[in-house]
């Protein structure tokens, strides 16, 4: 019987899995060829690795990592919130389809929502959070951090 929320118990990830991960992460585009090379098995193992990773749902996707500031997004935030009690689905459907939204979590402590947006400029962050989000009724308070510079850690380059 699947655990509640629909999700079957996870599968335990060797060590080979977790390669096969690392090196998707670096670059979604590997080939099978050049995956099994890495992590010393055979085309067919990793092919079936790569598949049992997606189907259990270990691997949500493959996407482009995106220089932000190239793609004329030159202004970057994480936004924090207050929100009513019990309003969180509500809350994650209108963050979700805001501009620029890139990362939503509910989390624990000082605030209760976490959002990372990119923007063309302050200008536009402004209007966002001024305009779009504290015009949200379940929003009680918002922070804006800037952010000055970022890089993902999971990732060679």
């Amino acid at each position: 019987m699947a655990p509640s929320g629909g999700r079957s118990a996870a599968r335990p990830l060797d060590s080979v899995d977790h390669a096969i991960l690392r090196i998707l992460r670096a670059d979604g585009r590997a080939s099978i060829r050049s995956v099994a090379e890495r992590v010393h098995v055979s085309r067919a193992n990793a092919y079936a690795r790569i598949n049992r990773l997606v189907e259990d749902g270990v691997i949500r996707g493959f996407s482009a990592r995106v220089d932000q500031e190239r793609a004329g997004q030159g202004a970057s935030a994480y936004i924090t919130m207050k929100i009513v009690q019990n309003s969180w689905r509500t809350v994650r459907e209108k963050l979700q389809s805001l501009p620029g939204a890139a990362h939503i979590a509910l989390v624990t402590g000082d605030f209760d929502v976490l959002l990372q947006v990119h923007t063309p400029d302050n200008h536009s962050l402004r209007e966002l959070v001024l305009t779009r989000i504290q015009s949200i009724p379940e929003v009680l308070s918002t922070r804006t951090l800037l952010v000055f510079e970022e890089r993902d850690l999971d990732v060679d380059s």
